[in-house]
């Protein structure tokens, strides 16, 4: 443990040194070849050191940045219990957002923002405003050296003036009291229904559906026309969705279904697929897989067309797109699902009904 001793004075052995009133320090000088010597400054001591009354505004001004980082989390728990989670603001530059987000956010926000700015305010203008040199020398720490660290944290816990100033330690105690308040009001978001069309069902029922029916064309993601089975070639991947998707959105406000629904069409020689998950689930050799890995819930678009292999980016989950979407590598309990396919009288892409099991990560229903 290496010594910090204050500066302003000339010992320059192992021992703490006592601190010198506010004037001018002397630096050390160190010795040897290519040594440096630092010439005196003047320290100028600060407002609150000298004046009573600073100190006591100081103080006042901290103690209100605590209170008003408990009245955010309070505000944050009223916004987040009476907004409605459909509801937008217009925001310029920005456009529309949920007024439920935007709230959250800025309470939530403004109490970390206080209870920072507080405790800065607090070290710059209350703490001691001492300078002190670290000495270089070897990293060993005696026994007598381990004493005097055990002392100067000591010091500093004095010097902090956490006990002496109560109102100070109060709110400080008081805001970081209040401030997981948010964290475990957000647990209730682990599970919200708030979509009309699916209350009263579980989450492994909403889960088990998507807006995939029988002959719903397949459409790109991005440019949402239809696609035709000769603009996939052989090795190509095709992110694609419902024709339907933005009527939904539009509909029930929120990306919910979007999510559940996104899938990925792969083409391979029809000779290369060793398995289905279906009797003919293919149209000649192209394939559509859910694009949500079954571990978390990360997208997936990492596809080795030679091995036929789809690599999940954020775990290195492995699915073999040529056997069924089984894992062949990685955290990933279950297969990718596979979504029949077949075309239409017009030769676009279209699902022949919807998943057979639940897309998206593993839950508490399923092994």
């Amino acid at each position: 443990m290496s010594d910090l001793t204050t500066r302003g004075s000339d010992n320059s052995g192992d021992q703490p040194l006592p601190e010198k009133p506010h004037g001018i320090l002397a630096r050390p000088e160190y010795e040897g070849p290519g040594a440096l010597t630092v010439a005196d400054v003047e320290h100028r001591p600060r407002r609150s050191d000298l004046d009573p009354k600073a100190a006591r505004r100081v103080e006042r001004q901290i103690t209100l940045m605590f209170l008003l980082s408990m009245v955010m989390v309070v505000l944050f728990v009223i916004a987040y219990v009476s907004l409605n989670s459909t509801q937008t603001v217009y925001i310029p530059v920005l456009g529309l957002i949920g007024a439920q987000n935007l709230a959250l956010g800025v309470t939530f926000g403004a109490a970390i923002f206080f209870i920072g700015a507080g405790a800065i305010q607090w070290a710059k203008k209350l703490m001691p405003d001492v300078e002190v040199v670290q000495d270089r020398h070897r990293l060993a720490s005696t026994p007598d050296q381990d004493a005097a660290a055990a002392a100067q944290y000591e010091r500093g816990k004095e010097e902090s003036g956490f006990a002496a100033y109560r109102i100070l330690r109060r709110t400080l105690i008081g805001a970081l009291a209040l401030f997981p308040i948010p964290l475990v009001v957000l647990v209730r978001d682990m599970w919200t229904n708030t979509d009309p069309a699916l209350e009263g069902l579980s989450p492994a029922e909403i889960l088990s559906e998507t807006a995939w029916t029988e002959g719903l064309p397949i459409v790109v993601d991005g440019t949402y026309q239809p696609i035709r089975p000769e603009d996939i070639p052989v090795g190509g991947l095709v992110s694609a969705l419902p024709e339907n998707i933005l009527e939904i959105q539009k509909e029930f406000h929120n990306l919910n279904e979007r999510g559940k629904s996104a899938i990925i069409l792969v083409r391979m020689d029809p000779g290369e697929i060793r398995s289905q998950q279906g009797d003919g689930w293919d149209y000649q050799g192209i394939l559509a897989f859910s694009k949500i890995c079954t571990h978390v819930g990360c997208p997936i678009a990492l596809y080795e067309h030679r091995t036929h292999h789809l690599l999940c980016p954020c775990h290195q989950s492995t699915f073999d797109l040529a056997d069924s979407g089984n894992v062949i590598f990685g955290p990933a309990a279950r297969r990718m699902p596979q979504l029949p396919i077949g075309v239409n009288e017009e030769g676009f892409l279209i699902a022949r009904s919807d998943f057979q099991e639940p897309v998206g990560p593993s839950f508490w229903e399923r092994g």
